[in-house]
C-alpha cells in the first residue's frame, strides 16, 4: 500500500508541475525544486546559457526560466500522462506549439526535484 501512495504522490507532483508552469508563476515552479537542483535541456544552450546544456542551482534556473517565460508569452502545457519510479516521475506533455515533450524529474527524500531533464522528440 505504501508503494501505491508514493506513486500517487509522484503523479500528483507531475500534475502540480504542469499547473505551476501554466500559472506562469516562476516562484511556484521553483518551489518544487531543491536549492542545488540540476536541469538539462537542449534549450539551455539555445537561449545563450551554459554550452553544456546543464544548469545547477535555483539562481541559474530562475534566470533561464525567467528568460524563457519572457520569450514565450503563450506558454501552456497540456498533461498527457505521468510515469513513476520509486524516486522519479516523467511528465509527458504537449506545449502550446503542439510539441510533445517528456520531462524527467528525480526527487530527493524530501520530495524536492534534484534533477530534471527535458527530452524532446528527435527529428
Amino acid at each position: 500500500m505504501q508503494e501505491h501512495r508514493e506513486a500517487a504522490h509522484l503523479a500528483a507532483l507531475g500534475r502540480e508541475w504542469i499547473a505551476a508552469w501554466n500559472s506562469r508563476d516562476l516562484e511556484r515552479v521553483l518551489a518544487l525544486y531543491d536549492e542545488n537542483s540540476e536541469m538539462t535541456s537542449d534549450r539551455i544552450q539555445a537561449l545563450g546559457f551554459d554550452s553544456s546544456g546543464t544548469l545547477t542551482g535555483k539562481a541559474k534556473l530562475r534566470m533561464y526560466w525567467g528568460k524563457a517565460l519572457t520569450l514565450l508569452p503563450n506558454l501552456h502545457f497540456e498533461l498527457i500522462d505521468t510515469y513513476v519510479s520509486p524516486d522519479s516521475v516523467v511528465v509527458f506533455y504537449q506545449n502550446e506549439r503542439g510539441a510533445k515533450i517528456c520531462e524527467y524529474l528525480r526527487l530527493n527524500a524530501l520530495g524536492k526535484i534534484v534533477q530534471g531533464s527535458a527530452n524532446h522528440l528527435a527529428h
